[in-house]
């Protein structure tokens, strides 16, 4: 075995004599090594439990975050974070501001403030503020123009006309639909005696969306990413956005989408659930059923009253409103969800399943048109929604 094989297995093991390598590490190895091994390496009694070396020390902690900065990409530095929060139970070491100051901001990162939001003291909540504003700033670039784009184009798309001005606004697959009965057998072709076309710039409201987000704690991704997207809906003119974030409580943030650090400040993570209640309160913000799209963003684990959310869920669809459910909306993989009650959607018509922020923007398109969204999940997503 070739001594940079020896090395890396002597990195992955991080057993020392015992891992059977006799590999010696030196230099920035040995740092990487000890990052690692504060955080994953072996400890306790010997019955074979992992358990980590950084303690509940505040400077300790704080000169380990710079280490991994500077042996590992900003990439691996979130899982390690995120690893170190869970495993070692660093959450009230993120209340301190020279905590806040030294980690690597992520998406993650932010859901476990938010979390932390009601028991902050104020000399934290400075720099979690800003550490919050610097993800939200990140995801608005990543998001925003694709975003734009996509939901500018459904909505032009989707703005069906008889009289197209130009030839590039001819919907040739719906203008051949509705000139089959014109077919011409001895020419082999279709004579159009009506166009279908595209029409554009309308500057009046085109379609009400509203995102409606449990903030229990296993979605909090899903509410940091809904925020940034709900803040970039509203900026459109063409849509009227609406914002509402639940547990047992609905409270609605639609007054705060043009500022999505302040709105997601405005959120209380973890708590129970209650489905039916915001689905409620999300009703009595829609005007137009059929111009309007209902996104609701929850693990379905429902607290309230089962039978009376799926009713409310079918009046909704028998209105005309296109009713989308996303089990996650965050970069994850399968969450974990209520099974029944995805099936119980399914069978009103509803699909249910996760989707990636990479993915919204698509979805919202697919939505806008009025596509069949459980075959755009499986077409787009390569997934069968639920």
């Amino acid at each position: 075995m070739t001594d940079e094989r020896l090395r890396r297995w002597r990195l992955v093991l991080g057993g020392g004599e015992a891992d059977g390598t006799g590999c010696a590490l030196a230099g920035a190895d040995a740092g990487m090594d000890g990052a690692l091994a504060a955080l994953y390496g072996g400890g306790g009694d010997g019955g074979g439990e992992r358990s980590g070396g950084l303690g509940a020390s505040a400077p300790r902690v704080a000169r380990w975050l710079g280490d991994i900065r500077s042996y590992f990409p900003s990439t691996v530095v979130q899982v390690m974070q995120k690893d170190a929060v869970e495993r070692l139970n660093l959450t009230r070491l993120l209340l301190e501001p020279e905590m806040l100051e030294a980690v690597e901001p992520d998406v993650h990162l932010v859901g476990t403030l938010l979390s932390l939001n009601r028991v902050m003291p104020e000399k934290a909540r400075e720099s979690a503020r800003a550490l919050v504003a610097r993800v939200v700033a990140d995801l608005e670039r990543r998001l925003n123009q694709k975003t734009k784009a996509a939901v500018t184009g459904a909505l032009d798309r989707a703005a069906r006309t008889n009289r197209p001005r130009r030839v590039a606004d001819i919907d040739w697959n719906r203008t051949i639909r509705a000139n089959l009965h014109n077919y011409l057998p001895e020419r082999g072709t279709v004579v159009p005696s009506r166009l279908v076309g595209y029409g554009r710039r309308q500057r009046a409201v085109q379609r009400e969306v509203v995102l409606c987000i449990d903030q229990s704690g296993s979605m909090a991704a899903s509410v940091v990413y809904s925020s940034v997207f709900g803040a970039v809906l509203a900026s459109m003119r063409s849509l009227r956005t609406s914002l509402v974030v639940f547990d047992t409580s609905v409270v609605d943030l639609t007054d705060q989408l043009h500022d999505p650090v302040e709105l997601l400040f405005g959120t209380q993570l973890g708590g129970g659930t209650d489905i039916n209640r915001a689905i409620a309160y999300s009703q009595t913000l829609i005007t137009r059923p059929t111009d309007s799209i209902f996104v609701l963003i929850s693990d379905l684990y429902e607290g309230g009253v089962r039978q009376e959310m799926l009713r409310r869920v079918a009046q909704m669809t028998a209105a005309g409103i296109q009713v989308i459910v996303l089990l996650a909306l965050s970069d994850e993989g399968a969450p974990f969800y209520d099974h029944d009650n995805a099936a119980a959607l399914a069978a009103l018509g509803v699909p249910a399943f996760a989707c990636t922020p990479d993915a919204f923007p698509g979805l919202m398109a697919a939505a806008i048109e009025r596509r069949d969204i459980g075959v755009w999940a499986e077409r787009e997503l390569g997934i069968a929604a639920t």
